[in-house]
């Protein structure tokens, strides 16, 4: 179910391979530390702990002999402010890699995009204010038009505008080739 999403993710992540030997598992004594951080989508609601996207992420990354440790900071319900509230609690640990994948909750309550992308630009100031060698995956969400096309699509843009503008990696819809399957979802469909 979560294969294509994995795969997206890794894809995603190329700067991993552009890390020297050390940095990828051939020496050094501590993994590197990649944090999933994120809400329902993260978190695997409704999915056993190893079907969450983190844990399939990490299973690629032991098959790779990476020394690299995911973290799967998913909370269903989080929203883009409860984010920014909860980001500095998590940074009390060394982060390497940030996978932000947030946002959509916002969007299905009509917060205004404006507001959503200064929460996440808070969340990635303030991971890049404590360690300012962190790389940056923004992860892409679409929300359904029934708030309108042109909400859509300030929605939509949040993502692409915060990667570029960060020089962050891009995943441009996290659900990509799994939204809208119903035998790829949970039976409520979301």
């Amino acid at each position: 179910m979560l294969r294509r999403v994995v795969l997206l993710v890794w894809l995603s992540s190329f700067f991993i391979s552009s890390w020297t030997g050390d940095a990828i598992g051939q020496g050094g004594a501590q993994p590197r530390i990649l944090l999933c951080f994120g809400d329902s989508l993260t978190a695997g609601y409704g999915l056993a702990k190893p079907q969450a996207f983190p844990a399939l992420l990490q299973q690629k990354i032991d098959a790779k002999a990476w020394k690299f440790k995911t973290i799967n900071a998913g909370l269903s319900g989080e929203t883009s402010a409860g984010g920014l509230r909860r980001i500095d609690w998590l940074l009390r640990q060394k982060v390497d890699v940030l996978l932000l994948e947030l946002g959509v909750n916002d969007g299905f309550r009509g917060i205004d995009p404006k507001t959503i992308y200064n929460n996440l630009q808070g969340i990635i100031d303030r991971t890049r204010k404590k360690y300012p060698h962190v790389e940056i995956i923004v992860a892409g969400m679409l929300v359904p038009p029934n708030l309108g096309r042109d909400y859509a699509a300030q929605f939509r843009d949040v993502f692409p505008r915060l990667a570029e503008e960060n020089d962050a990696a891009l995943i441009p819809f996290l659900l990509e080739g799994v939204g809208g399957r119903p035998h790829l979802n949970l039976p409520d469909g979301i």
